[in-house]
Parts: structure tokens; C-alpha cells; sequence
């Protein structure tokens, strides 16, 4: 494939894409409708984001069948779907090119002057979305492909100019190695994914490659707090710029801060010549400030300015379940949260804890067999931080039950948690036990969302 160029594609060529209704595939599609491709597509989830591609015109087939291999010009796949896939076999032998989505996104890419990729273990979703916001504030105009829903562009992409590209860069399966952009940010680097990285010199590794991938003339933020992210930098050569709130020689820092009664911070942002603006956020938690600083030092860097920062970062609400309020029963206010690592579980908490609620009950739903062997007693620790858990069963995901972990052996580890695996069940027991003033929060990358609207219901 790599000679392959989907620039070189005619206009009107068609891409047939297999899991389609993924979010980021169907953001990649619809910015392949843009460009004036043809599409199709194969996907067993029917979903809204399924039906909005089939409202645009795009063929779609609820099964995965060699017939849906209707002579295309490209055939697009997710890192999810296997090598044996019907699709996928038909394709190769009928010497039709295939091309994973992360690399197809990546040739997108270099049709537009300034494309920016979000990278790091957490905050992508978040940090997109802000940088999103204030380029839009700015009169921009970009074209976004993020992880989560933004309310502001009415789900998880818009096409804008070919000028300015905002998008996330994930590492898995080393997906962002096919990424080449002028502008990128590293928010953080810890563990995880362990069924593909098989430690953290590993993921280190492939975040070095992915730096060095950047324009020469282009910039990294990177948040210098982070002791991985400090030794992927001292083994690349690149223009880069800091952020960060406990290193004192930072580019990009902030002080002075406070958080109002529901958690959420305001502060100032100072970068090496004094202050730069002051902004109150309408999210909480600390990490959300470090996400504003790498947001703001990328739009700075883009030539944008701090009217259009401060306007862009206040507007934010946060994303689709990213602490996002759903609702509420008889005083008790339900909020739904991705989180499904230790470390985005502690700051949820702990930022959850901050808002002045009477208790916190967490509802998690643990992401992946592999991820919760390899974190158990991470997990455990972080989740002490509630003051009542309930453990549901593990969202297996991309992975086979295979018996060395289940979720009651997380709950064991954390004193008065309760593991249960039937939503009904969990939907009863929180309604009892719950009070005005309490906080229900669901927790998790699976379903478990669906409790909580159940709850608010």
C-alpha cells in the first residue's frame, strides 16, 4: 500500500468501507463525501450515525458479505476487523487495494495545508475539542474529526476549508504512525492498551516515532509534568513548545486558580511573557485546566488570538460523555463518564468529589479483559475515591472471555463495593440507596450509559 495515494484517486471513486459506522470511520466518510468520493459501507450496528451516511446517499449493508464487494476503487477497514473478513478476503483476491482507517486518514491529511493530530493516553477527545472551539471562534473555519460528540458542531466532525484539519491521533495498534502533521500536541503517556503494547518502553517508543513524524517547520506542545513525555522529547529533534502546573520553567502555565461550588476552574494562563488571558471553564477538575493550556499554546502557535481563545475555551461544555450531566431522580443528579483507566477514573473522582455533592455513587463498567487484569489493583485504588461502588460486568469489547478475570474479582477488592450483572438490578439499587444531594455517575468506554439514562428517566 505504500504506493498507493487516495490523492491520486479520480474524483468519484468509490471507497467501500467495512465498520463504517464507527466514529471515526463515519467521520472519515463523510469528509470522503466532501472531497467528492464515491462510498459504501458495511456495518452490523444500526445506529443514528448509520442512518445520518444512508440520509447522505451511502449504500450501506448490515452484514459483513463478499457481495458487498461491488468493484470498488479502495476498500477501508478498522483496526477491529479481522484479516478473515469476508470483505477483506474478497477485496485480495480480487487485487483491490485495502487500506486501514488510521492510514487512509492519514493520506487525508496532506490535503490540507495545516493539519493538527491530538495524541496522548488521556484528554484527546477533550483537548480536540477546545482547540476545535476556539478555531471556530476565530473565523477559521476548520474541518474536525474528534472521538466524542461536540454539541457545538452537532456530533463528531464538520467539514470546513482545506486549510486547518483538527484531529485525534490514537495510539493503538500504532495508528497515529501513519499520521504526518504540522502541528501536534502530546497531553500525556501512560500504560495501557496492554493487548497490543506490551509495556510502557513500548507505547515510549511508538510516541517517539510519532514525534519525529511531525513537520520540520511545524510545532509539538507537549505537557512537561509527565516524566514519559519529557524522555520522548529528549530523543527527538523538533520544535516544541511545555505546558504544565508543577514545572516551574514551563512555556505555558496557570495560576492563580480557584473552582466555583460545582467543581468547575477559573484561572490565568501565563506562557514566558506574563500573563496571556484569564478564562472560567464550565468543566471541572483540574486536568481540564491542563487540557485549556495545551488548547491554548497550539491555537497561539496557529496564529490565533486570545479573544478568540478565551471565547472558544468558556464555550465549552465539555463532550459527549465526558462528565456529561444526563439528568436527575428526586434530588440526585446522574452524570456519564468515558473514563475506563485508573488515572482518568482518579480525576473524575476526585473532581466529582469537588463538586460539592453529599456522596458520590460510581457505576463502573470495566473496558476490555486484558486492560482489567493488567490495572486490577489500579483500578481498586481509584475507584476507593466514591463512596459507593457498583461493579458491573466487564464490556468485553474486540476481546474473548477467556477466565482469568471478572469483575466481581475488582469488586472484591474494594471494601462495601457490590458487583452485579444485570442493569435492571443496578437501576433498583441505586434508586434505594441514593439521596437528595448524592451523585450518580456512570463510568466506562462500554454501555454502561445506559443505566444512567434509565436512572434519569
Amino acid at each position: 500500500m505504500d504506493d498507493f495515494l487516495v490523492s491520486k484517486l479520480p474524483r468519484g471513486s468509490k471507497i467501500h468501507m467495512v465498520g463504517i459506522g464507527g466514529i471515526s470511520m463515519s467521520a472519515v466518510a463523510h469528509i470522503l463525501l466532501y472531497l467528492g468520493f464515491s462510498v459504501s459501507g458495511s456495518d452490523m450496528n444500526q445506529t443514528p450515525i448509520i442512518e445520518k451516511l444512508r440520509d447522505e446517499g451511502v449504500k450501506i449493508s448490515s452484514v459483513h458479505s463478499a457481495d458487498n464487494i461491488q468493484s470498488p476503487d479502495l476498500v477501508c477497514y478498522t483496526a477491529a476487523i479481522k484479516r478473515d473478513n469476508p470483505e477483506l478476503v474478497r477485496a485480495r483476491e480480487l487485487g483491490i487495494p485495502t487500506m486501514e482507517r488510521a492510514e487512509l486518514l492519514g493520506q487525508i491529511m496532506t490535503m490540507f495545508d495545516r493539519p493538527v493530530a491530538i495524541a496522548g493516553t488521556h484528554g484527546k477527545t477533550t483537548t480536540s475539542s477546545m482547540l476545535a472551539l476556539i478555531a471556530l471562534e476565530a473565523g477559521t473555519d476548520p474541518t474536525v474529526l474528534v472521538g466524542g460528540e461536540l454539541a457545538q458542531i452537532g456530533g463528531n466532525y464538520k467539514i470546513g476549508k482545506n486549510d486547518l484539519l483538527i484531529c485525534e491521533a490514537c495510539e493503538y495498534v500504532d495508528s497515529f504512525l501513519h499520521f504526518n502533521p504540522f502541528l501536534s500536541i502530546i497531553t500525556n503517556i501512560e500504560e495501557d492498551h496492554p493487548d497490543y503494547f506490551s509495556d510502557i518502553y513500548h507505547i515510549i517508543s511508538s510516541f517517539e516515532k510519532f514525534a519525529s513524524l511531525n513537520y520540520k517547520k511545524g510545532f509539538i506542545i507537549v505537557y512537561k509534568d509527565d516524566k514519559n513525555v519529557r524522555t520522548v522529547m529528549e530523543n527527538v529533534e523538533a520544535n516544541y513548545v511545555t505546558y504544565g502546573l508543577k514545572s516551574d520553567d514551563a512555556d505555558f502555565t496557570a495560576k492563580n486558580i480557584k473552582y466555583n461550588k460545582e467543581g468547575c476552574p477559573s484561572f490565568d494562563i501565563y506562557g514566558k511573557d506574563g500573563k496571556v488571558l484569564s478564562v472560567s471553564l464550565g468543566v471541572v477538575g483540574e486536568h481540564n485546566i491542563c487540557n485549556a493550556l495545551a488548547a491554548t499554546a497550539a491555537a497561539l502557535k496557529l496564529g490565533i488570538g486570545t479573544d478568540a481563545i478565551k471565547r472558544g475555551l468558556e464555550m465549552f461544555g465539555g463532550a459527549k460523555r465526558r462528565f456529561e450531566h444526563i439528568g436527575s431522580f428526586d434530588g440526585v443528579d446522574v452524570v456519564d463518564d468515558y473514563a475506563h483507566h485508573p488515572t482518568e477514573i482518579k480525576k473524575t473522582l476526585e473532581a466529582a468529589k469537588n463538586a460539592g455533592y453529599k456522596r458520590v455513587f460510581c457505576i463502573f463498567q470495566p473496558h476490555t479483559y486484558s486492560r482489567t487484569i493488567t490495572f486490577l489493583d489500579d483500578f481498586a485504588d481509584a475507584l476507593k475515591i466514591a463512596d459507593r461502588v457498583i461493579v458491573a460486568d466487564i464490556y468485553p469489547a474486540r476481546e474473548k472471555y477467556d477466565g482469568t478475570v471478572h469483575a466481581c474479582d475488582l469488586a472484591a477488592l474494594i471494601k462495601g463495593s457490590v458487583y452485579m450483572n444485570d442493569f435492571g438490578a443496578i437501576e433498583r439499587y441505586v434508586k434505594n440507596m441514593a439521596q437528595e444531594g448524592d451523585l450518580v455517575l456512570t463510568m466506562g468506554a462500554g454501555d454502561i450509559f445506559k443505566v444512567g439514562y434509565a436512572l434519569a428517566k
